[in-house]
């Protein structure tokens, strides 16, 4: 199965241990890139690591979240080969994967239950990314040698 990079800063962390164990339990692979507690801290130090990983094909993709999910999705697209999505609805979360191919999903953990995060992340997980026009538009974000 695929493996999964998962980031979050410490307003994330309690949400980020939940989402790795259910996702866990549907056969996926984790790899955590921090933080490891709720003691604060700075999103970037976990972002860029979990967004190396994806670029360069260790993880197939990722889960990031910090409080308001802005901040860390900030600097996970500030990596060319990078979609991270800001997500707080599953239908959000399904179109990011179907029309932009969101490689990152990013979630607003101060703003989302465990509940509605667990419904966000099955809506990515399931969806497929569509391709045709959505790929001309992808195309043109500027980025070299991107998948």
């Amino acid at each position: 199965m695929e493996k999964i990079a998962f980031a979050s800063d410490h307003a994330g962390y309690e949400l980020k241990l939940k989402l790795e164990k259910y996702v866990e339990s549907k056969g996926y692979e984790i790899e955590d890139f921090g933080t490891d507690s709720e003691e604060s801290c700075d999103y970037p130090d976990f972002a860029h690591p979990a967004a190396m990983a994806v670029e360069d094909g260790r993880c197939a993709f990722g889960i990031a979240m910090c409080g308001s999910g802005n901040g860390i999705q900030m600097t996970l697209n500030k990596h060319q080969c990078i979609r991270a999505a800001l997500c707080w609805l599953p239908e959000l979360a399904a179109l990011a994967k179907q029309h932009n191919n969101a490689n990152i999903l990013v979630l607003p953990a101060r703003f989302i239950s465990y509940e509605e995060a667990v419904k966000i992340v099955d809506a990515y997980l399931d969806a497929k990314f569509e391709g045709g026009r959505h790929q001309r538009r992808i195309d043109k974000i500027p980025a070299t040698g991107c998948k």
